[in-house]
Formats: structure tokens, sequence, C-alpha cells
């Protein structure tokens, strides 16, 4: 794993159920592995339930409730993917206020597989250039954006990623992001 030191850096991990487990586990560990502190962040209230590939995963607890999450308290924002959670999310009106504050504020994002679906509702995708599962491709160029088939792509404070087999690479492009904290609000040119 990258150096990058991510001590004292607070990141909301925004799920709701049906989140691809992996997607949250992983990057998850990683990002604490790197001394980050990480919280996950939901519209539900006690638990929220993963998705392992196939079939529904394991439970795991909500550290902090959507109605009372500020994105002023955290320094970066991860966005997991699966089918369920963020179809979810994007018809979730706090939640989608929610990404929109990090990127209003220009703090780093990481969304991997369908997670940018929480980005396009966020008004935050056009111009940029973003990997997601393929089916998103024409969301994201309807969006305005450019969908890359890469394992992780960085663009502006965003860094993206396709699928679970990606996770290695959008690791450490989420590691690096996030260590140099907040970005210009535009994508990169």
């Amino acid at each position: 794993m990258a150096n990058e030191n991510l001590k004292g850096k607070n990141v909301a991990i925004l799920v709701t159920d049906g989140f691809e487990q992996v997607e949250l586990l992983h990057p998850r560990e990683a990002l604490d592995r790197a001394g980050a502190d990480t919280s996950v962040v939901s519209p539900k209230m006690v638990r929220v339930r993963g998705w392992d590939f196939t079939d529904w995963g394991d439970e795991i607890p909500v550290d902090v409730a959507l109605d009372d999450a500020r994105p002023d308290d955290f320094d970066a924002l991860l966005l997991p993917g699966g089918v369920i959670n963020p179809d979810k999310l994007r018809i979730e009106p706090k939640a989608v206020a929610f990404v929109k504050a990090f990127f209003d504020a220009g703090k780093p994002v990481a969304a991997i597989c369908h997670g940018p679906w929480t980005v396009i509702e966020a008004g935050a995708a056009r111009g940029r250039k973003i990997a997601s599962w393929p089916s998103l491709k024409t969301d994201l160029r309807n969006a305005g954006a450019e969908w890359i088939d890469k394992e992780a792509v960085t663009d502006g404070n965003l860094v993206s990623a396709r699928n679970p087999d990606d996770i290695p690479a959008f690791n450490r492009a989420m590691i690096e992001l996030f260590s140099k904290g907040r970005q210009q609000m535009q994508p990169a040119a």
C-alpha cells in the first residue's frame, strides 16, 4: 500500500442496504491501515446490510446517521457501489446533498462500481473522466462525463474505478488523493 499517512483524516463512507460488501470493507481496511478514521454514514439508523456478489451479505454498524452527519466533520468521502445501494441513495435528497457538499467544498471523493450514480445525481459528473461499472457508461455520458474503461481514474478531487477487481489500484489512488486533501473544485483539464 502507499506510504501516505492519513492520520487525522476523517473519512465518511456513505451507504445504505445493498452496498457491495468488498467495495466497502477492503477500501475501509486500506484507509484504516493508512491511519484514517472512517465512519459509516447511512440513512439507516443502526445497521446496514451488504451484498456479497450474488446474495445478501453481512450487516455492519452505522457510525453516524445521515440525519446527524455534517460534511464539515469529514475530510473525504468514499462511495461504494453495488446496484441497490447507490440506486437508493440517489433518490434520497439528504444523501445527494451530503455528496454535493463534498464536491462544492473541493474535498476528495472516491467512487467505485455503481457509486458514480450518486456523483451524477449530485451534479458533479459533467466534464469529468470517470470509471464505473460498464452499465453506467450511458448515464455518465448523458451527465456530461467521459466514461473511462480503466482500473482507477483520478480527475481533480474524484477517483473512480470499475469493479471489485480494481480494488487494489482503487485503494492506492484513493489513498494518494485523500492524502492531498482539498483539491480544486473543477475536474482536471
